[in-house]
């Protein structure tokens, strides 16, 4: 065993005035190998870098680029036995990880060095509460009692803004908020004060405004112990808002490496570049014209006081006694050639607006298609006008059948509609793959075969198979790396111009919203409290839900770096309600040119 895993007391903190510039975490010429089918491949070469003490470094590069591998070999992580260190060294102080076995990393993770993981719901026990998962990370590294532990477990809960921290700790994880559950895995690798916290994309499942406040909370509690940071993520606004130094990985490959305002200012390599140009700025889109199509009368879709409701049951008998009202009473039209933009965060009802748009929801309320009103239809009639709708889901890999090949789940539409011949739906597919930046021969291919940007392009094909007149994207550019979704936005327009399609896309990215809608609407449980164009809101938004969300997206220039992010004093209050009790009705009032905004 070597004599410095012992060489810290067990659970000590780190000095908040140690002295700057001073090295916790060197790394030289690492490289990580994956044995697959066709042997051994590196997927991390020769990577060197250094951690300073108090100092966050971003690892930024798109999928694939070994950002989440380098973190795993650091951790000693990495999936056995397909993946190994094949050379290098990564020395943390005085101690070399990559010579010590299972054992005695046991003894260095959450102690000397933690890390944050993307899905905090993947990564904490859904079995065990959140008190127990805790206090049994604090006993484990300490030599504290169960009560010690447990009033340790506590502050750190107090620590990352938890409200009723002590309650907290009788909870499950399935109880709590995507926030929330990412706050805990903060206070998780916090709570025995690591020299190093690696963050792998800890915002990237979160809603703007809770990213912002992630984002201030790490800061704070850096400021608070003087912990290193490596944050790894693909999003360069958080870079810019984060970071002290960059290094830029492609390919497993460093391409490039400096202080986060040369990367931005001077970025020397063609990559970083293109990354760069491809990160969605608010700000961008103001001004930018509305197309002569969608200013046509008319509307492709009208929704009029939709209501949907959710019925939960409790008790002993499991009666029903609660209600979620996903949608109280939205009322929108989609006109031609338009995209209208419906915002929020998880839980405003957005998502649940969609699948009533597009049928696979009850409702209360019309929603009227091509001028037929749902409600009065038959089932037939029903089909008949669901054609003119399709959807794109977030999750391009979970929405495709893996054993089908992805040329019959494009072809699948047009079979279930009866339209064409087999030889003339094998044709339009193949027209349509050619349409997306796809060839013919990738018909015959499997999901599985395709890269994520690749796979959402074959749900677009899928989409326009049946040439819909309005198209719901779901998120659909969310889990896209941001070059990728660049590509794909740029696509949606093309096909929009082409084929006339209306869209209703659904985000809650609001400098992506900005880059690509026409009009936009913004809801909060349940309700929209501002809408308007897409210069009425974004220039001059008038709801403070509107501003507090577009104030939350992380701008890509160090330069503009927000002081401080106002943190909310308690989680957003649930849609869910007792039986029989309603809530307040929203009153829209027009401020002039159709910008509507919520009234008390």
């Amino acid at each position: 065993m070597s004599a410095g895993v012992t060489s810290r007391p067990t659970g000590a903190a780190t000095p908040v005035g140690s002295p700057a510039g001073r090295s916790v975490l060197e790394i030289a010429g690492l490289c990580v190998s994956v044995r697959g089918e066709d042997g051994e491949r590196e997927v991390v070469s020769d990577l060197s870098l250094t951690l300073k003490r108090g100092e966050t470094l971003c690892i930024a590069g798109e999928s694939g680029s070994g950002k989440s591998m380098t973190a795993l070999a650091i951790m000693q992580l990495l999936p056995q036995p397909a993946a190994r260190i094949s050379s290098g060294m990564i020395q943390l102080g005085e101690i070399d990880l990559a010579t010590l076995n299972e054992r005695q990393m046991q003894r260095i993770r959450g102690d000397r060095i933690a890390m944050i993981f993307q899905e905090p719901m993947t990564s904490l026990n859904p079995v065990l509460s959140i008190g127990r998962q805790l206090t049994e990370s604090i006993e484990a590294h300490t030599n504290l009692s169960s009560a010690e532990a447990r009033r340790r477990a506590i502050e750190a809960l107090t620590a990352v803004r938890i409200s009723e921290a002590e309650s907290r700790l009788k909870q499950f994880p399935h109880e709590l908020s995507g926030g929330m559950r990412q706050r805990v895995m903060i206070a998780m690798a916090l709570a025995l004060k690591p020299d190093v916290l690696i963050a792998d994309e800890p915002t990237t499942a979160l809603d703007v405004t809770v990213q912002g406040e992630v984002l201030e909370l790490l800061r704070d509690l850096q400021r608070e112990h003087g912990t290193s940071v490596i944050l790894i993520t693909h999003d360069m606004g958080v870079v810019a808002e984060m970071a002290d130094r960059v290094i830029v990985m492609r390919h497993g490959r460093m391409v490039e490496e400096g202080k986060v305002a040369d990367i931005f200012a001077r970025p020397q390599a063609d990559y970083t570049r293109e990354l760069l140009a491809a990160v969605p700025r608010i700000g961008a889109g103001v001004g930018r014209r509305k197309s002569a199509e969608a200013e046509r009368p008319g509307s492709v879709a009208v929704l009029n006081d939709l209501h949907v409701h959710f019925d939960l049951r409790g008790g002993f008998f499991g009666q029903v006694n609660r209600r979620v009202h996903a949608v109280e009473g939205v009322s929108f039209s989609i006109a031609p050639h338009e995209t209208l933009a419906l915002v929020g965060e998880s839980g405003c009802g957005k998502s649940t607006t969609a699948k009533a748009l597009a049928g696979l929801v009850p409702y209360q309320g019309d929603i009227v298609i091509g001028g037929r009103n749902l409600a009065g239809l038959g089932r037939d009639e029903r089909k008949a006008v669901r054609r003119d709708v399709q959807m794109i889901f977030q999750d391009p890999y979970a929405s495709l059948d893996p054993r089908m090949r992805v040329g019959d789940l494009v072809a699948e539409p047009l079979l279930i509609h009866g339209i064409a011949s087999k030889q003339e739906r094998r044709e339009r597919v193949a027209t349509l793959f050619e349409r997306v930046g796809l060839s013919a021969d990738q018909m015959e291919l499997y999901p599985h075969e395709f890269s994520g940007g690749q796979r959402q392009r074959i749900c677009i094909a899928r989409a326009l198979a049946l040439r819909p007149k309005l198209i719901i994207a779901d998120e659909s550019v969310s889990a896209l790396d941001v070059s990728v979704q660049a590509r794909v936005l740029d696509l949606l327009k093309e096909l929009q111009r082409e084929f006339g399609i209306a869209y209703l896309f659904i985000s809650h990215d609001m400098a992506v919203v900005e880059n690509i809608s026409d009009r936009v609407a913004v809801m909060y449980l349940g309700q929209i409290v501002e809408m308007g164009t897409r210069d009425q809101v974004f220039s001059n938004p008038r709801h403070p839900y509107t501003k507090r969300l577009i104030e939350a997206v992380p701008v890509p220039d160090p330069a503009k770096r927000r002081p401080r992010f106002a943190r909310l004093d308690q989680e957003i209050p649930s849609s869910a309600r007792k039986i029989g009790e309603t809530p307040s009705k929203l009153v829209l009032q027009d401020l002039g040119n159709g910008h509507l905004v919520a009234v008390s």
